[in-house]
């Protein structure tokens, strides 16, 4: 039974919490399955990139979070999932042998007007490494059940057509930034999520019931067992980097220079807008939304829209996110 409810959380509270080791085998575990850029798994090629030394993938920091935030509250909440994250930072490489923790300041905090048998608490999410240095901060809303009141019904969510990106067909990578178009979109590609591959990413970063047995998922608001909204994000990394790999190798065989892949800073405006279920088969889709240059000598910024479109033609996730982009050597 959940210990806290909405009425548990006041607008000003801070917590700190966690002690989360990062080792080597993790990062490259991860990066291996959802994020393979070299500076997640090679420590020599890691040194002459931008991150100048091996480095967590970002999506990783992200659930390393989610896991913290389960381990010290969310388990006891009653919680209710994530419409989505306001915004998203990484500022700084999360390396092999550091020690993170969280901490979190709860903004504000209100009751739906459709539902009000729920309630939304915005918290503000950092992580810190074992130097006191922030390396990524989050801004999000969760749903939480009220006191004494009855949990909500599963969601009955009114399915999000998704409108196809229309642009003129473009190669994502590995261009660089001179030659990206100002628009455009592309097909990434498919992940198929099942049983397995959901409970094993929850078990390890999202241990909340709905995400670990169908049996407590069918009681929850999702109905039946639904993935982590960070297995959704992260499969969309797994795609990306799929469809660069095979036009990385179309451009090399025909003799063609290509760029290198780079981090990105952080994104915004990520939405979980319908749950994702075991046997779902999401389309992965992103197009450029503009692109400027920056501070840094030899790299520029590019921003994109990103989308993923269940079997069903419903929309399940989006977000804005940016991503640096090296400029002709």
């Amino acid at each position: 039974m959940p210990k806290l409810f909405f009425e548990d959380f006041e607008p000003g509270d801070v917590a700190t919490y966690g002690a989360y080791p990062v080792t080597k085998e993790a990062i490259i575990a991860f990066a291996k399955e959802f994020d393979p850029q070299p500076f997640h798994l090679d420590e020599e090629l890691a040194k002459h990139s931008l991150l100048k030394g091996l480095a967590a993938s970002g999506w990783h920091t992200a659930a390393m979070l989610m896991r913290m935030n389960c381990d010290h509250f969310v388990a006891d909440m009653a919680s209710l999932g994530s419409p989505g994250v306001i915004e998203l930072n990484w500022l700084k490489p999360v390396r092999p042998g550091d020690i993170l923790s969280g901490r979190s300041t709860i903004r504000e905090r209100r009751v739906s007007q459709s539902r009000p048998e729920t309630g939304l608490v915005r918290f503000f999410f950092e992580v810190l490494n074992q130097s006191g240095e922030i390396v990524m901060n989050q801004d999000c809303f969760i749903m939480v059940g009220r006191r004494g009141m009855e949990p909500p019904p599963p969601r009955i969510v009114k399915p999000i057509k998704f409108e196809p990106f229309t642009e003129v067909q473009w190669p994502m990578t590995p261009l660089w930034f001179e030659d990206m178009p100002d628009k455009g979109g592309t097909t990434l590609g498919t992940y198929t999520f099942d049983t397995e591959n959901m409970i094993r990413f929850a078990t390890s970063f999202d241990p909340q019931p709905f995400h670990l047995s169908e049996e407590a998922a069918k009681k929850s608001p999702f109905g039946q067992l639904a993935a982590s909204g960070w297995h959704t994000a992260a499969a969309w990394m797994r795609t990306h980097l799929a469809n660069h790999r095979k036009i990385v190798a179309e451009r090399k065989a025909a003799g063609i220079d290509v760029a290198p892949t780079a981090p990105s800073p952080g994104f915004k405006d990520l939405k979980w807008l319908k749950p994702v279920f075991a046997g779902d088969v999401v389309t992965y889709s992103s197009r450029i939304t503009g692109k400027r240059v920056t501070s840094h000598p030899g790299w520029g910024l590019v921003a994109q829209q990103s989308a993923g479109v269940n079997q069903h033609g419903e929309q399940v996730f989006e977000f804005q996110g940016v991503v640096f982009w090296p400029t002709k050597p």
